[in-house]
């Protein structure tokens, strides 16, 4: 299974909507992951699952503003339909 670490800017429509569906209410502290990138910063996600990925989705204060905007539907502008591996930054993290 690949995994991947995704910042809230480079989410598509469909990772915007497995958040949503996972966390109707919002993510609480026992959802956060933590964990340390190979510049030994610590980054905190949660994680949502595809048949084939993991996503990691790196909080941010702004990530539950994202998620809110995509639930009432007033902000399907702003979230890209689709995202490139480039744009998204894969890591292998079983490295």
């Amino acid at each position: 299974m690949k995994r991947v670490i995704v910042d809230y800017k480079k989410l598509n429509k469909d990772i915007v909507n497995l958040l949503v569906e996972k966390f109707p209410d919002g993510y609480s502290d026992k959802d956060i992951i933590s964990f340390k990138n190979h510049h030994n910063d610590t980054i905190e996600a949660v994680e949502v699952k595809t048949i084939d990925t993991i996503y990691l989705v790196k909080i941010s204060e702004r990530l539950a503003g994202v998620m809110q905007d995509y639930e009432e539907n007033t902000s399907d502008s702003e979230i890209p339909t689709s995202v490139t591996k480039e744009q998204v930054g894969e890591v292998d993290l079983d490295d």
